[in-house]
């Protein structure tokens, strides 16, 4: 898969960075709309021969493809220095996609507050994210139900700053 190189990278917008990311080009994904801070995302994935399934509708998982990162990178994005991840993913195909889908997704402000939060007191916590793809008429094809993990990097191995000692330095062999 053909990936941009990095001095392009950085003079991609966020939104064509997402394009670029290698299963969302594979797809053809298209973004139309993606705020600043992640509080609004609308991404097109199209019905092309990439991804439509022997029966002439979307491929399921490329539905799940595109409704997995989403709520993750919007956390990230709005509470830096956390490690986050997609915990759990539930779709309800509503409908058939036979036409391409619209990814709505909205950060409501009220959510983003109480993470805020839970990371203040707790330093973890796990929202969920109810968004859904929309054929092109406006009609539900499929409702995401998505929770996201976001913990603290402390003690972490692989986050940055301090991390736990090496295990010679903690007494194991």
């Amino acid at each position: 898969m053909i990936r941009a190189p990095a001095w392009l990278q950085r003079k991609l917008s966020p939104a064509r960075r997402l394009e670029w990311y290698p299963p969302f080009r594979f797809m053809g994904v298209r973004v139309l709309e993606l705020s600043p801070d992640w509080a609004r995302a609308r991404i097109v994935l199209p019905l092309n021969g990439r991804t439509r399934n022997p029966g002439g509708s979307m491929f399921g998982g490329c539905i799940a493809a595109l409704a997995d990162p989403v709520p993750a990178l919007a956390c990230a994005r709005r509470f830096p220095g956390y490690l986050v991840w997609t915990r759990k993913l539930r779709i309800d195909f509503v409908s058939e996609g036979r036409t391409a889908l619209e990814l709505r997704f909205d950060f409501d402000p009220e959510q983003g507050r109480h993470i805020g939060e839970e990371l203040r007191n707790r330093g973890r916590s796990t929202p969920s994210f109810s968004y859904g793809l929309f054929l092109i008429d406006g009609r539900l094809a499929a409702q995401v139900l998505n929770w996201v993990a976001i913990r603290s990097c402390r003690g972490h191995p692989g986050a940055p700053g301090p991390a736990r000692p090496p295990a010679r330095e903690r007494g194991s062999t």
